[in-house]
């Protein structure tokens, strides 16, 4: 049986170098503004919490307060290209093991831009690494698509989440549903190499082991990195590769 769980891996695969890229750009305009990033936001333990700990943006902005704000407007063109800058350095935190300050970053940007799916991505690696229940981190997802439902990274992470709660409760319902996050992930962005391997993930489980075969080379012809072995491993066991590529 091949067993996944939403991992920083996972989370962040499809879409960190394109994160960095961003962060190398937007730290560039940040110096030539000669302004500094704020090293913390709000107080307490609130700052730390996912989302402020259910705060509304307007209150998220009020425990940012204005001059943090205005500076950050002063920084950048616009708070949504100050919100991505944030969340960029909220993974790069995440890398360097730093939760804490991911967080911060994390909030930071989700008070400028409520839109940004990034900070709930971020924030739903952080639950998992905590191993914080499955419904947490899915509701951190949803909350997400709810803002931005074409995005693909969320939808392979709630796809991933899924496919974990249905290989412990083999409902078929959760299977149904963990298949139409992978599929919309595909439709979502077909140059997503993550995306194929989501679903193929999904169809070894439907017992689709001919379709499993077929998305897992879409994924590979985009990017061989998304390749998981142990998929590849167990998928042999039912089904020789029918393109003869992995023996």
């Amino acid at each position: 049986m091949v067993f996944f769980s939403l991992s920083t891996r996972t989370l962040l695969s499809a879409a960190l170098l394109t994160l960095l890229s961003a962060a190398t750009c937007l730290t560039a305009h940040a110096q030539r503004n000669k302004k500094n990033a704020p090293a913390a936001v709000a107080s307490g333990p609130a700052r730390l919490a996912p989302l402020y700990g259910g705060a509304s943006p307007a209150q998220a902005q009020a425990l940012v307060g204005p001059a943090v704000l205005a500076d950050i407007d002063r920084s950048f063109p616009s708070r949504a290209e100050a919100s991505q800058f944030f969340s960029t350095k909220g993974f790069q935190y995440l890398l360097e093991n730093q939760p804490d300050t991911a967080a911060i970053r994390f909030n930071l940007a989700w008070a400028l831009d409520a839109k940004n799916p990034d900070p709930y991505r971020g924030f739903a690696v952080m639950l998992s690494q905590r191993q914080a229940p499955p419904a947490d981190v899915q509701a951190l997802l949803l909350q997400g698509l709810a803002v931005a439902p074409t995005n693909a990274g969320l939808l392979i992470d709630a796809a991933t989440i899924v496919t974990e709660r249905y290989i412990q409760t083999k409902k078929k319902k959760d299977l149904t549903e963990a298949a139409s996050y992978a599929q919309r992930a595909v439709l979502a962005d077909a140059n997503n190499a993550n995306a194929w391997q989501t679903q193929a993930r999904v169809r070894y489980y439907q017992e689709d082991y001919a379709g499993a075969w077929e998305a897992i080379h879409k994924g590979q012809n985009l990017n061989m990195s998304s390749l998981d072995f142990t998929l590849i491993s167990d998928l042999k066991d039912k089904l020789p590769d029918p393109e003869g590529k992995f023996r």
